[in-house]
């Protein structure tokens, strides 16, 4: 089989986990999308390319790809409406997700030139990215700091849920699910360490709302971000298309028998 990766990091962990599961029986292949041509006129060269790159320029090279026939995981329509937290937001409420009421905002000056906002809050940047806007407003003054460093900023606005300060961080590949503890970003001390949780750790029904995520977004590697609100249950405040899954053992054998899958491989054991 062909495989190829729509990304700038192939020696991304995952990504370099599961092209060393790959390599001795297939080929695995590189397709930078801030260096490749936007839309290549051959044929897909690939059985399957694997989207990692979230960047304009790379949905853009998935498309172009999709429309040649290639078989691109996860799609680029799939990839994009996670990059957009607002279409985000508006299509998890739509299929009854537990998702955060989501405000949106054209740019953080006109968010501070409003009437205020009242409680804390979090402001993230509407366009999902790395080293994305994403912070606690307890009050006006915080507010009009962030406005004076973003001015142009879109965001959306999200009602601040209190929480023990750790995040679940929940992981789909397939079917399979793996899952962490992460210091939020958002708690008094920052981001901290991220502590690995077991299968069977999770509590009930958080397994089948992952899997509902993934049908609801059509994704099939993917990241959900859950705040424990004990008795009122969790609550989605992010959804992530192909995140880093960094640091879960059986990661790159998931991602590998995914791929041999999508690409329409003979039934087999997965790599080890």
């Amino acid at each position: 089989m062909r495989i190829g990766l729509i990304t700038s990091d192939p020696g991304h962990p995952l990504l370099a986990g599961t092209t060393a599961l790959l390599a001795d029986e297939h080929t695995v292949r590189t397709l930078d999308p801030e260096t490749a041509e936007p839309a290549p006129a051959a044929e897909p060269t690939a059985d399957v390319y694997l989207l990692k790159a979230r960047t304009p320029r790379a949905i853009s090279l998935a498309r172009a790809l999709e429309r040649r026939g290639a078989r691109v995981l996860n799609s680029a329509a799939a990839t994009a409406l996670c990059q957009d937290r607002t279409a985000m937001a508006e299509h998890a409420l739509r299929a009854g997700l537990p998702f955060a009421a989501t405000r949106t905002f054209p740019t953080l000056a006109r968010l501070a030139g409003g009437p205020g906002l009242s409680g804390p809050v979090v402001v993230k940047s509407r366009h999902s990215r790395k080293h994305d806007l994403v912070a606690r407003v307890d009050g006006d003054g915080r507010l009009r700091e962030l406005a004076a460093m973003h001015p142009e900023e879109p965001v959306v606005v999200q009602e601040f849920a209190p929480n023990s300060g750790w995040d679940h961080k929940l992981w789909a590949i397939g079917d399979r699910i793996f899952s962490a503890l992460r210091r939020s970003e958002l708690s008094p001390e920052g981001r901290g360490p991220t502590r690995a949780l077991g299968p069977d750790s999770l509590p009930p029904g958080w397994a089948a709302l992952v899997h509902r995520v993934g049908e609801v977004f059509a994704l099939d590697v993917y990241g959900v971000d859950v705040i424990d609100r004990g008795a009122d249950g969790p609550l989605i405040v992010d959804i992530n298309a192909f995140p880093g899954v960094r640091a879960q053992p059986g990661a790159p054998q998931a991602l590998a028998a995914l791929t041999l899958a999508k690409a329409g491989a003979v039934a087999h054991a997965p790599p080890r």
